[in-house]
């Protein structure tokens, strides 16, 4: 073990190594220290998200049933995908645009407030999260939780 060099390991010499190497795969120690990136998604946007979803399943099942209805007569797809399209306005696109609009500029007021002196909002999310704060924690260098 004392003629071991682990992954990552640097040299404090500038002389030369011969190695064999024994494994590499998933359970070597680097590969088990990393983990994938988790993705930050706001609690506005996941609401968002199951409406959409929501509201994709209420026009699908909407244009069903009117093609059930009208009964299904020979070239019944056709008339489903019709329905389809006269229902998409359903589904509130500009809402996604709007609200990404508005984080940004709400991050951009928070940047230029004089109240808050070298506020940098690094996150378009941090203003819909600050509604939603219940408690905070802060340590003794400050760090707020």
């Amino acid at each position: 073990m004392e003629n071991t060099l682990w992954q990552n390991t640097v040299l404090a010499s500038s002389g030369h190594v011969y190695a064999l190497v024994i494994y590499t795969g998933k359970e070597t120690r680097s590969e088990m220290n990393s983990s994938e990136p988790t993705t930050k998604t706001g609690k506005i946007d996941l609401e968002i998200n199951h409406l959409s979803k929501f509201l994709c399943l209420f026009m699908v099942g909407m244009s069903f049933m009117i093609v059930c209805l009208d009964g299904l007569q020979s070239g019944w797809y056709i008339n489903f995908f019709r329905f389809i399209l006269l229902l998409s306005a359903i589904i509130p696109i500009s809402l996604r645009v709007n609200l990404d609009m508005a984080k940004v500029y709400y991050s951009w007021c928070i940047y230029k407030d004089e109240d808050m002196a070298n506020t940098i909002p690094r996150n378009s999310t941090i203003p819909e999260e600050l509604g939603r704060i219940q408690f905070l924690l802060t340590d003794k260098t400050g760090t707020l939780t």
